[in-house]
């Protein structure tokens, strides 16, 4: 997998701020139970060992008599033995001969005291198995084993809120590995308690501390990035900071709500910071003057399978209300102002907003039931307004996708949306971007374009290098012959149809050509991003895996599907 901070030379920045390299730390206070367990046991043990140790020696000490009435002391190994049985309540009589008074009376005694330390060790041993601290000690060591023993690239994520749960669903739906650290234990509960296709590494604690993004795998050799998406903007630039300074070639992506700190997270380089409340007036602004662009986008970002979301109307100049506070109020508006357009603002608490001179309304509230109420009695009384409301707590879903405004602004799933087209496949990100700087023309081609090839469901991003390892039939080929992007994507059963795949771009020698032409020239070692239908990729492997399917796919020449006819099909007759 391409590191994006290699890709970009934020390694390098990263090491401008560290002058000294330290190792990652994986010590989170007192995490070895055994050491607690012994601690914690330490006086009943005692008292166990001591009893034990005086029986023994009071019963070898206490004389007795053998089965001819002869005077007899027990040896230390048979005084060992019986105590043995007696202090563990088993039992097996008297051996090897019948007790005498003083014996039978030490014996007693002895019994009562062990029962006594018996049950001083087991009362403690439950009150430690139930103490916050030995549990939490239990949940380390049990984590730090899980994360050393994963061997395949996986990420770390900080926060699982509703945008980590949003996150974790589609990594998990990817099949991409991960490990989650939460400092609310009822979250983690949700975690252990979700259809996750594999178990998940999860840990309840607080990842201001180092040491715990060391347990969590930040010096693992398959940890390919950390995701910091806790709720708390100081957290996030904690966890930025960490990574940054501890492991700079790793590459982090937080999320973020104050311009304040977001600035003083890019001091540390991060392969992204979001921040939703920038990024709505951007697209806001891109589904007013350019509907298709966001339309490609929304549908690159969506889940996979989702279906292509409507295109809106273009919408030139007109006058907005914002009916919003705080940064989000002032990011918005400073976006409308910016595209031209005018802006009166509203206050919150107004559930009758003037809108009866405008085009569009934004409602972006703190409360989900008060946005619902404004946008509901602006649909009433004025319909053509175009409305934009915001979702803040996931669980408004079913009602917002009810009322359907023009859009919806959820910042947890904008935030996931962007976090996961960052990290599903390298490239995709770059690609989006590209399309945020083209004219709505360009956008509508695109679409459909994969529209045409890959159907009206989300198609999916992956990576293809043209190298022995993923591509063998085509790297042959190309040592002698020519092939093109179009003859790369032809049906290998039928060269005039192209199979359900997009070659959205190609990466040589660090140039990148977005949607080229079909004719454009491939060459060993190049990369290509690739947008597909769910069976595009297998009919796609045909081509880059056999040699008789690569040659009919640039020539149109079929020939035998095995090794040997193919070769007495090229040797000259006669």
């Amino acid at each position: 997998m391409v590191n994006p901070l290699t890709a970009f030379g934020l390694a390098r920045r990263r090491d401008r701020l560290r002058r000294k390299p330290v190792p990652v730390p994986t010590e989170v206070g007192s995490t070895d139970a055994i050491f607690l367990v012994l601690r914690r046991m330490r006086a009943p043990l005692l008292w166990l060992v001591t009893v034990f140790s005086i029986s023994v020696v009071g019963l070898h000490a206490t004389p007795g008599v053998d089965a001819d009435g002869a005077p007899y002391r027990m040896s230390m190994f048979e005084s060992f033995y019986v105590m043995s049985y007696t202090a563990t309540t088993i039992g097996f009589g008297e051996v090897p001969y019948e007790f005498t008074t003083g014996q039978r009376l030490w014996v007693t005694l002895m019994f009562y005291a062990t029962v006594i330390g018996w049950a001083f060790a087991l009362g403690t041993l439950l009150a430690l198995v139930q103490d916050e601290g030995f549990t939490t000690a239990l949940a380390m060591q049990r984590f730090g084993r899980r994360v050393r023993r994963i061997a395949e690239p996986f990420y770390i994520v900080a926060g699982y809120g509703e945008t980590g749960r949003s996150v974790c669903r589609r990594l998990d739906a990817m099949g991409r590995r991960f490990v989650v650290v939460d400092e609310t234990r009822g979250r983690i509960d949700l975690l252990q308690g979700s259809d996750a296709s594999v178990e998940v590494p999860s840990l309840t604690a607080d990842v201001h501390d180092p040491a715990v993004l060391g347990l969590a795998g930040l010096g693992h050799a398959e940890c390919v990035g950390v995701l910091a998406l806790t709720d708390d903007d100081e957290v996030n630039l904690a966890v930025v900071q960490t990574v940054a300074l501890l492991q700079p070639e790793v590459p982090v992506i937080a999320r973020v709500s104050d311009q304040d700190v977001e600035r003083q997270m890019w001091d540390f380089a991060p392969a992204a910071v979001v921040n939703p409340v920038e990024r709505f007036g951007n697209y806001l602004v891109l589904s007013l003057q350019a509907p298709a662009v966001y339309q490609l986008l929304v549908w690159l970002t969506s889940p996979r399978g989702g279906e292509m979301p409507e295109r809106g109307p273009q919408v030139a100049d007109g006058r907005w209300t914002v009916c919003a506070e705080g940064q989000f109020r002032d990011c918005v508006a400073e976006d409308l102002h910016g595209a031209g357009f005018d802006v009166r603002f509203a206050d919150p608490d107004d559930l009758d907003p003037d809108v009866s001179d405008v085009v569009g309304c934004v409602v972006a509230t703190m409360q989900d039931s008060t946005n619902l109420a404004i946008a509901g009695h602006i649909r009433r009384e004025h319909p053509d307004v175009k409305l934009c409301v915001r979702q803040v707590h996931i669980s408004a879903r079913p009602v917002m996708t009810a009322f359907d405004p023009h859009m919806l602004f959820i910042p947890t799933d904008l935030v996931a949306r962007e976090t996961l087209a960052r990290v599903v496949a390298p490239g995709v990100w770059a690609f989006i971007e590209h399309a945020l700087e083209q004219d709505d023309a360009w956008g509508a081609r695109t679409v459909e374009l994969l529209r045409s090839r890959c159907g009206d469901r989300t198609p999916t991003p992956s990576t293809l290098r043209l190298v022995p390892s993923e591509a063998p039939a085509v790297t042959v080929w190309l040592e002698h012959h020519e092939l093109t992007v179009g003859d790369l994507t032809r049906d290998f059963e039928d060269r005039d149809q192209q199979v359900a795949v997009v070659v959205a771009t190609v990466t040589r020698d660090s140039a990148v050509l977005h949607l080229p032409e079909a004719d454009l020239r491939l060459e060993p070692g190049d990369e290509l991003l690739l947008f597909s239908a769910r069976a595009g990729l297998g009919r796609l492997r045909e081509v880059l895996f056999n040699d008789a399917s690569v040659e009919y796919a640039a020539t149109g020449r079929r020939l035998p599907a095995t090794w040997i006819w193919r070769q007495l099909s090229r040797r000259p007759v006669g």
